[in-house]
């Protein structure tokens, strides 16, 4: 016999329909996996949307592919100018073992843009986490306390804000390597160019936020019980103030991308014989262009096209399903779908 516990455990299941119950436990073990930002979206998405997800995830899997897995997939290294066999010779077109053929320096086409995703990626992870963690803790302090710091920080980030992306990222690469480093130099100074940049976005977008919740009933409940500032701003406001982080995330991910690129075509960015990088790599195409020599230009300019792409993608396709007015239109589709199933 069954009782009222055991059946709270038990969803119900369609009579005939073959499919097996459900307990809530099992449910609620999926529920932080169902919960995660690309997981909760490719779930909600549907028609055109999920089209768009997931052309994105699969743009951006390929590249954190060939990052990860860069020494196996490309045949020779970045700097790698032949073999035992001798030299592989300059301007190679595509064929035999250079499937992209080479550049006028004599490098691996293929090899370089494999090796540039693993640059790229570095970039992004570097640049991003530093930004998001002084923009966050910024914009979390200043919309909360308020006063003078506030005025002084809002005023330091509009400044900030107000200059060119490239043009200050360009700045402080001058002004952190000169321009010319190794491959990890190159990396960390690039990362903090761009993390320059994305500072007064983070902190502009949970600023705003930090005062909204700031007003909200609850937080006033926390201040009456006499919790500190610490508390408040860490347990009360951070989670709610930073849901749009990872939809920032994206967004700011593909413009680091074109700004390390940017870097690298001005001749600011990783030198060739440290890393790969897809900017350096068209600056040097260039001359290419002219003489009928288009596979040095084209392939690294795909890889930035089609990473930013699918960067892009992924972040519009979050922004749409954030919407709350499209899930309203897309559960009232679902039920009028079900109510004509039925009839």
């Amino acid at each position: 016999m069954s009782t009222p516990e055991n059946n709270e455990n038990v969803a119900k299941a369609a009579p005939g329909s073959g499919v097996p119950a459900i307990t809530s436990d099992d449910v609620a073990k999926k529920s932080w996996f169902a919960r995660l930002p690309i997981v909760s979206h490719l779930r909600q998405s549907v028609g055109l949307q999920r089209g768009m997800l997931v052309t994105g995830l699969v743009l951006c899997g390929i590249v954190l592919i060939c990052a990860i897995f860069a020494p196996l997939i490309a045949p020779y290294g970045f700097n790698q100018l032949g073999t035992a066999d001798g030299n592989f010779g300059s301007k190679l077109p595509p064929g035999g073992t250079h499937i992209w053929g080479t550049t006028v320096g004599g490098y691996d086409v293929f090899s370089r843009v494999v090796w540039g995703a693993q640059t790229a990626v570095a970039v992004i992870i570097v640049a991003v986490i530093m930004s998001i963690f002084a923009g966050v803790i910024l914009g979390l302090v200043s919309g909360y306390l308020g006063g003078w710091l506030d005025r002084i920080l809002v005023v330091i980030a509009d400044a900030v804000y107000a200059f060119p992306t490239l043009l200050l990222a360009l700045v402080m690469s001058i002004a952190i390597s000169g321009g010319q480093s190794s491959a990890w130099g190159g990396i960390a100074a690039a990362a903090f160019s761009i993390t320059v940049v994305f500072i007064p976005q983070y902190f502009r977008v949970v600023r705003a936020e930090t005062l909204r919740l700031k007003a909200e009933p609850f937080v006033e409940s926390a201040i009456v019980l006499g919790a500190s500032k610490t508390r408040i701003i860490s347990k009360h406001i951070f989670r709610n103030a930073t849901r749009t982080l990872p939809l920032i995330f994206t967004l700011n991910s593909s413009e680091a991308i074109l700004t390390l690129a940017g870097l690298g075509f001005l001749g600011f960015g990783i030198e060739p014989t440290s890393a790969s990088e897809w900017g350096y790599d068209l600056n040097k195409a260039l001359p290419d262009v002219t003489s009928g020599v288009w596979w040095t230009s084209v392939y690294p300019g795909l890889a930035i096209v089609l990473t930013v792409l699918g960067i892009t993608l992924v972040g519009e396709s979050m922004n749409d399903l954030n919407d709350p007015r499209l899930r309203v239109r897309r559960k009232a589709k679902t039920k009028i779908a079900k109510s004509v199933e039925v009839k």
